[in-house]
């Protein structure tokens, strides 16, 4: 795997790095067990970045992260977490310095350090992107020393441009995928030209580009991929990227005549994302360490055809767009 500069924050990191939603929950049923030898096989596989919330298992994520990288010692690799969305109501006015800190210092117990190497607002109402006073708290809190870098998670490639107007915001989360493809039309030059880091986060939309998911797949009740299909918990693009159920089948079914002999559809999807150089680091999750340990190798593949490369974007043209482009 490369190494990218994480923007402006002096920390570098592999292009492929450790999504742990799934380890923490909504996801169906992945053990804490099978959580350390996922991550456990994506830091042995080199990865440097893992990604967390401390929602993801109402903090389990960030213990089995903390757990894990103290029985490893040594190096360790940077750790973003998020905060906001243990806000309830989850609204604008939640995001005060008083609330944020205490979802701090909640995080900074849960991974056992001093500092957090990044924080992320996590995919904050749209209000907060016009509310310079909360930018203002997290700068507090980085003089503080509780937080070294901050950024936001986004639903929206207009909350993205909003948030890199604040000078300090180190880093922009945001959902791209051959299936949302978007945020490359602007934001990424933006980003670029701003020296920003990007998280591609959702790579995969939910298992649809692994090309394992059919008609007939069934979801556990606590998946996601079952109880927000049309966005009853959150944002329905996290769900699918959006896409609808059986348009999104439809298009991996063109999408998986792209893929080159003995190569997954999965690693394709990933090897996509890497092709824009304004991708930081991209974050699939793993259920087990045999996922992780082929996310990792994806990063070696070839890089794809200008030809393909066109062929995926006539795909989203015409399938996918219609139901994805202009929302988000």
């Amino acid at each position: 795997m490369r190494q990218h500069a994480f923007g402006k924050t002096g920390f570098t990191v592999t292009d492929i790095g450790f999504g742990a939603w799934q380890i923490g929950g909504a996801w169906g049923d992945v053990s804490e067990a099978d959580g350390r030898k996922a991550l456990n096989a994506a830091l042995d596989a080199g990865m440097t970045f893992i990604d967390t919330a401390d929602v993801y298992g109402d903090g389990r994520s960030e213990k089995i992260i903390s757990d894990v990288l103290k029985a490893r010692g040594g190096n360790r690799p940077m750790v973003a977490t998020k905060a906001g969305r243990r806000l309830d109501p989850h609204v604008a006015d939640g995001y005060t310095k008083a609330n944020l800190e205490g979802f701090i210092d909640r995080s900074l117990k849960n991974l056992q350090v001093d500092s957090l190497d990044l924080v992320q607002l996590h995919c904050p109402p749209t209000e907060v992107f016009y509310r310079p006073e909360v930018f203002a708290a997290l700068d507090e809190l980085k003089q503080s020393g509780k937080i070294r870098n901050y950024g936001v998670s986004v639903e929206k490639v207009e909350e993205a441009l909003k948030a890199i107007e604040y000078p300090r915001v180190a880093s922009i989360q945001i959902i791209y995928n051959i299936f949302r493809q978007r945020p490359a039309d602007l934001f990424f030059k933006e980003a670029r030209r701003k020296q920003i880091a990007v998280i591609a986060r959702v790579p995969l939309a939910s298992g649809l580009l692994s090309g394992k998911i059919t008609r007939d797949s069934k979801f556990a009740a606590d998946d996601h991929r079952n109880f927000n299909r049309h966005g009853e918990a959150f944002d329905v693009g996290e769900t699918f990227a959006g896409v609808p159920f059986e348009i999104g089948l439809r298009a991996v079914e063109e999408v998986r005549k792209l893929v080159p002999a003995g190569q997954t559809m999965a690693a394709f999807a990933l090897r996509w994302i890497l092709m824009n150089e304004a991708v930081t680091v991209v974050i699939p999750g793993a259920r087990n360490a045999e996922q992780a340990r082929a996310n990792a190798a994806a990063a070696d593949l070839a890089p794809l055809s200008a030809d393909v490369m066109a062929a995926t974007r006539e795909i989203y043209d015409s399938l996918v767009a219609p139901h994805v482009h202009q929302r988000w």
